[in-house]
């Protein structure tokens, strides 16, 4: 099982968590609201998670350019 961290926005994988058992608290996940889990969090058939959330080049786009929030997908 892996759980995989990659940017909702371009795709690029941020990290990869190669762990049999995994506290799921300690990854903050019970901080999650049920929505945010259900848009966030993408279990996989094989046994992967996969977890959309933003690398630090889209942060920084969003940052300088607060109109993409308005945007489901800001890079083409």
């Amino acid at each position: 099982m892996s759980i995989v961290y990659k940017c909702r926005h371009c795709g690029h994988e941020i990290g990869k968590l190669n762990q049999q058992v995994i506290d799921t608290s300690m990854l903050g996940w019970n901080e999650l609201s049920t929505e945010d889990k259900q848009e966030m969090i993408h279990y996989q058939n094989n046994g992967d998670v996969h977890i959309q959330t933003i690398c630090e080049n889209c942060e920084e786009s969003l940052g300088s350019h607060p109109q993409y929030h308005e945007l489901d997908y800001f890079i083409q």
